[in-house]
Formats: C-alpha cells, sequence, structure tokens
C-alpha cells in the first residue's frame, strides 16, 4: 500500500520501515546463498505474513519454512515452520530487528535467527531461543564465511560480497 516502505505489527503498532536499495540486495545474495544449500523438503520465503499475535505480526525478510508449506502459496503462515529467520536491519529498524524480534522470534522457538546489517557491516547469529531471547550469539564482521549449524544441516553465508552502506 505504501510504495518504498515494508509493514509490520511490532508491539501492538503498526510499524513502516522505508527500504532502501542495499536491503534488497542483501535479501537477494542471502536467498541466492541459502537455497541451493537447503534439503529439496525446505523452501525460503520472503515478505509474508507471520502472525504471532494481536500484537505481533512479522514479515521476515527471508524464512526458512517446510517446501511443502510453502507449495501452498498463502499470504500468511504459522511462526511454528519457521527454521531460520532473517532480518536486514534497515536504520529506522535497528531496535526492533535487535531487541523484539530477537525476543518474539526466540520465545516462539525459532531455532536460528541471522541478522544482517548494512550499516554497520556484520552478521549477528543467534541461537539456542529462550523465553526472553537467544542465548547463543555471535557478531561477525563481513569479510568472510559463517557457518550457520541447524537442524536441518550446515548452511554457509560467505559475507565477502554484501553490500556495505557507505553513508554509516
Amino acid at each position: 500500500m505504501f510504495p518504498g516502505y515494508r509493514t509490520e505489527i511490532v508491539e501492538g503498532n503498526i510499524m513502516m520501515s522505508p527500504v532502501r536499495a542495499f536491503h534488497a540486495k542483501t535479501i537477494r545474495l542471502v536467498w541466492n546463498l541459502l537455497e541451493p544449500q537447503l534439503p529439496p523438503e525446505w523452501s525460503c520465503v520472503s515478505d509474508v505474513a507471520f502472525p504471532f499475535s494481536a500484537d505481533f505480526e512479522f514479515c521476515p525478510d527471508l524464512a526458512v519454512i517446510p517446501a511443502a508449506e510453502e507449495a501452498r502459496n498463502l499470504s500468511a503462515y504459522s511462526p511454528d515452520l519457521i527454521e531460520l529467520a532473517v532480518e536486514v536491519v534497515p536504520p529506522s529498524s535497528v531496535r526492533n530487528d535487535y531487541e523484539v524480534k530477537d525476543r518474539q522470534y526466540a520465545a516462539r522457538g525459532i531455532a536460528h535467527y541471522l541478522i544482517l546489517d548494512p550499516c554497520e557491516g556484520h552478521l549477528a547469529t543467534r541461537w539456542n531461543p529462550g523465553p526472553e531471547g537467544y542465548r547463543g550469539r555471535d557478531l561477525v564482521p563481513y569479510g568472510g564465511k559463517v557457518v550457520v549449524d541447524t537442524g536441518i544441516g550446515r548452511l554457509a553465508i560467505d559475507t565477502s560480497g554484501l553490500p556495505v552502506d557507505p553513508g554509516a
């Protein structure tokens, strides 16, 4: 409805985040890196709704869900399907991606959460979900390969080709 903005419900509020070129480019590059590594029974989806509650409905930049569910071609899916959630941080959504989604994704039991930050030039990995957030955390500067051991296999992301915002 609002060109140039992505809309979600966060803490009961409608949140609109402006989307920049590096945002979409990062999503595309990470999707292209992950998809060939996924077992055939898993697929990537992007910008579809995952209603958590009346106060939270997220549209992860990228989520890995069962291929059979992705094939249903829905506009909304259960968050319980997500094996891996990926967010690319726009400047206007730092708190939502690093704090709010960290707590919500972990409380829902999403096993792995990756936060790619073109402004800071790093990848934050989250695993071992708990009720207050992820207990496992790493922060890796862009420039090398990051391997994430998931329940569906080892997934490698080469961060050396990811864009970094020159104005940051």
